[in-house]
């Protein structure tokens, strides 16, 4: 783990701190940015999140999908805990948490936009960090590029119909034109654009240039991220100082999910008699989020400065070190599987 990987929910925080002055000492500079929009897509916040998920994209071999046939086993459970479990969880908690344990506490408006906010994060399976926490557990690097593959291709035609159905469910009104813009903006177009991009740089097995190229593109993605989160929580500077309960309410459904999840993915695993290398990666992709996809389309969906918005970074914050000690779980535990 680099720095920045290790260290992430640091920088993350800082980022917040940074935001949160200057959206009130600068209140009118960030009313400038949150009107630079085109067809409901803040263009500053577009162009941030493109520099975190193109890079990304480029990462994925999808030669690999090739050996798809492989241990079968292991990416059926990602593909059933991902499609199958977590989206619907997700929803079910964000419904329980603040429709009725947390109903005395939060507005209506906002509690139907936080429940908005997890929903995304729950059907937005990790691309880009699930492969630190292979490498961390030790995993099968090839078995977990398939892995990822596989979930980018489903992600392209499945995350539109479900986010829409489960937004649906829990009574949000789902403007399905910006949520397909959405998905196209910030799903199909960085795949391809990755796809393409690797093909030109990859010479036969040499990843030499696809390394370097990825190489000098790792600050701009790391400078896409912290500016983003310091964007959002500069837009809700003003409800995040007046209610810092919010972050802690939101945060306490999101831990309850990463860790359920994991343990039904885990005790899964275990009775399919899945190897550890498998096993663990597995997990792990099942367990976190795309939180840069959940962050975009919330944003294009109910605009910057709503609770959605706000849900899915407090997922950013939550996230890294929730998924570090589920890490330390499953080495400590390799001795479980066979």
């Amino acid at each position: 783990m680099g720095l920045f990987e290790r260290y992430l929910s640091v920088w993350v925080g800082l980022a917040i701190i940074i935001g949160i002055i200057a959206g009130t000492l600068l209140p009118d500079a960030f009313s400038m940015i949150a009107q630079l929009e085109f067809a409901h897509v803040n263009i500053v916040i577009a162009v941030l999140i493109w520099l975190m998920i193109y890079p990304m994209m480029v990462q994925i071999d999808f030669s690999s999908i090739k050996d798809v046939g492989k241990k079968p086993k292991g990416l059926a459970l990602t593909l059933v805990i991902n499609w199958l479990v977590k989206p619907f969880t997700m929803a079910f908690l964000g419904w329980l948490f603040f429709k009725i344990l947390f109903a005395d506490w939060v507005d209506p408006e906002t509690a139907t936009e936080y429940i908005a906010g997890m929903i995304l994060l729950g059907v937005a399976p990790c691309t880009a960090m699930v492969f630190v926490w292979s490498q961390l557990t030790k995993g099968d690097a090839n078995y977990t590029l398939v892995q990822v593959s596989i979930n980018d291709v489903i992600m392209v035609f499945a995350f539109a119909p479900i986010a829409g159905l489960l937004l649906g469910i829990t009574d949000i009104t789902v403007p399905w034109d910006t949520l397909l813009l959405s998905v196209v903006l910030y799903v199909l177009v960085p795949l391809l654009a990755g796809a393409i991009t690797r093909k030109k740089l990859d010479n036969g097995n040499d990843h030499s240039k696809i390394d370097a190229f990825l190489g000098a593109m790792k600050p701009w993605s790391i400078i896409g991220l912290l500016a983003t989160v310091a964007l959002l929580f500069g837009f809700q500077a003003d409800t995040i100082l007046s209610k810092p309960e919010a972050i802690v309410l939101i945060a306490i459904p999101l831990l309850i999910q990463t860790y359920g999840i994991f343990a039904i993915a885990y005790w899964l695993a275990k009775r399919m008699k899945l190897p550890h290398n498998v096993a663990a990666p597995a997990c792990m992709i099942g367990t976190s989020n795309f939180f840069e996809l959940a962050v975009a389309v919330a944003i294009s969906l109910f605009g910057l400065h709503s609770g959605a918005a706000l849900a899915t970074v407090v997922g950013v914050l939550v996230e890294v070190p929730v998924m570090l000690s589920l890490v330390w779980f499953a080495n400590r535990t390799r001795h479980w599987f066979a």
